[in-house]
């Protein structure tokens, strides 16, 4: 299973999104506050390439994007794979 990295911020409904479904898959993962303006934003930020949004999500330090491209990989079938389930 990867490491998996989250960066969102409150209130979010698409941070929100993406964490409901890391826990519907029951997967261990880091969540980072990253509220607009923080160390942790800027560094979402850099290891994004530079995408201001959040979330931000990571799996072994690989960006998997935010959370529209997490779910396509859910649609796709592929995301089971990436989560080694």
């Amino acid at each position: 299973m990867p490491i998996i990295e989250i960066y969102t911020q409150a209130f979010c409904p698409f941070c929100a999104r993406a964490l409901s479904l890391l826990r519907k898959k029951g997967v261990e993962f880091k969540e980072i506050d990253a509220p607009h303006g923080s160390s942790q934003r800027a560094q979402a930020q850099q290891r994004a390439g530079g995408k201001t949004s959040v979330p931000q999500i990571f799996f072994d330090e690989k960006l998997i994007g935010g959370c529209d491209d997490m779910m396509a990989l859910e649609r796709a079938g592929q995301l089971d794979l990436l989560l080694g389930l």
